[in-house]
């Protein structure tokens, strides 16, 4: 596999590396030692599996706050996405910076995001499904998430949102004491 960081600190794009034969390819999606050479956190507790039937769904922006911070790996098994993870990390050299890009099933590429960032996406295609894999269980009470077009970000999604849930839509502007502090206490490098 390969790893090519990105603007925010500890985010990578993750390549595989297909070998292939008249049969077709093989290529590694995960591999535990090697994500934790790039220093990544290798402990997953969870696989989901979203499906966004219309070109245009935005999902988040999503994070869990404190000891329920999650490292996600995130990739497109079907269709196309744009990816924005915002840094909220206020101990990061990239807090507050914001980074985009595309990914697809074709390139078969994944996006680590670490814990402390929040990370939303839009459908580039009809019928997109992901396959993701976090580093922690799901908290209810430390869920937060950003408002999607919160004008302190800036964020440039490549389309007027089709489908967003009334949950997403809800989200509020950035606001330190509601999205830094809470009850679980500062984001933590590892759980």
């Amino acid at each position: 596999m390969k790893f090519r960081s990105l603007p925010i600190q500890g985010v990578f794009i993750v390549e595989q590396e297909p070998k292939g034969d008249d049969r077709g390819f093989f290529a590694r999606a995960f591999c535990k030692l090697e994500f934790e050479e790039h220093g990544l956190n290798s402990n997953f507790v969870q696989a989901n599996n979203s499906l966004s039937r219309t070109k245009g769904t935005l999902r988040g922006l999503h994070y869990q706050l404190g000891r329920h911070a999650e490292d996600k790996l995130i990739r497109p098994i079907r269709g196309a996405i744009f990816d924005a993870v915002v840094d909220l990390r206020p101990s990061s050299a990239t807090f507050m910076n914001v980074c985009t890009f595309e990914l697809s099933s074709e390139d078969r590429c994944a996006v680590y995001v670490p814990r402390g960032c929040a990370n939303g996406i839009q459908t580039l295609e009809p019928d997109t499904e992901l396959f993701y894999l976090v580093s922690n269980f799901y908290a209810p009470d430390a869920e937060r998430g950003l408002r999607w077009n919160d004008p302190r970000f800036g964020i440039r999604w490549p389309l007027e949102p089709t489908v967003i849930s009334a949950k997403d839509a809800a989200h509020p502007d950035f606001n330190e004491a509601y999205h830094l502090d809470s009850q679980f206490g500062p984001f933590s490098e590892r759980g």
